[in-house]
């Protein structure tokens, strides 16, 4: 059986029926796009470990479709994830002798940097959203003392919201999806049992949250006439941040904004993680390590009687 026959056989009865539909739009646009134009005309058999790395090289030198220049590490480890994946079932299916594919050298994903806004930069953002007074522009000051993610902060409603406990129920993201051609949002529930969390409102929001909720119409916190996509609330953020002069970062900078300003106030590693949704403490101090760097023996001393 070739490569393109297997793959929706695939995609079709063993994704789609397990996995959340944001992955299996995922994996069809990883097997369109480059699995099936460069091993699609291959038997199972033929693809060997050599195979595999040179479409890694290739695709790590000339994979970007709009640029034709090289597609990161981390997006060249998802590709490979999704053929070892396919090539897998095949195996266990009996349809290959054997299973070699995990012989593949992946390429080593640089670690991220992570970036927040300094303290100037955050009161300008909060001053212009609050002045904004629309309810989309509030959903950033949320982010801003809560450490939401995008999706989490589109998917909350007014029923996540306890106003009474000052507290937020995170049970439910959102991502962006096609439908007819266009971009629409769906809700699903988080990706892991560590992202479903209840999260503390600051009791400096709590007279803000309830003015917002006592104008509101719509179900969600952050609710229009007009549902926001994933891809319309980050452009938002975008105008506004040109429209104040602060240098451009992505939206989930919010989120590492509020991590570095709880470490700096001195919340210890464990609830930080916790609000967040981590999946353990040494993730957060992984990533955040940068802001405590001041107190660095000391967290690390902290941490050790944690885990």
């Amino acid at each position: 059986m070739k490569v393109k026959e297997w793959l929706p056989v695939w995609l079709e009865n063993y994704v789609k029926p397990t996995a959340k539909e944001k992955t299996y739009v995922r994996y069809c646009e990883v097997v369109k796009h480059h699995l099936i134009p460069r091993i699609g005309e291959s038997e199972m058999s033929e693809v060997t470990p050599l195979t595999l790395q040179q479409m890694v090289t290739e695709l790590s030198a000339h994979g970007n479709l709009r640029t034709s220049g090289g597609l990161s590490a981390n997006t060249v480890n998802a590709i490979v994830t999704v053929i070892q994946a396919a090539l897998q079932v095949a195996y266990r299916l009996g349809y290959l002798l054997e299973y070699t594919a995990d012989k593949v050298k992946r390429p080593k994903a640089a670690e991220k940097q992570i970036e927040c806004f300094t303290v100037e930069e955050q009161k300008k953002i909060e001053a212009a959203a609050l002045a904004d007074r629309r309810p989309k522009m509030f959903g950033i000051v949320l982010c801003l003392y809560t450490g939401l993610r995008i999706g989490e902060l589109l998917a909350l409603e007014w029923s996540d919201v306890d106003l009474s406990k000052g507290e937020i129920s995170v049970n439910k993201s959102c991502h962006d999806s096609k439908k007819d051609g266009k971009y629409c949002r769906l809700a699903e529930a988080p990706k892991t049992p560590s992202s479903r969390r209840i999260v503390p409102i600051p009791k400096q929001l709590l007279p803000l949250l309830r003015e917002q909720k006592k104008k509101s119409s719509s179900a969600f916190v952050v609710g229009e006439d007009k549902v926001q996509t994933v891809r319309s609330y980050q452009y938002s953020f975008s105008l506004l941040l040109r429209r104040i002069g602060v240098p451009h970062r992505g939206f989930h900078s919010l989120r590492h904004t509020f991590a570095t300003r709880a470490l700096e106030c001195g919340m210890d590693v464990k609830t930080l993680s916790e609000i967040l949704g981590h999946k353990n403490p040494t993730v957060t101090l992984n990533r955040y390590v940068h802001s405590l760097m001041p107190h660095k023996h000391e967290m690390m001393n902290r941490l050790g009687k944690l885990l």
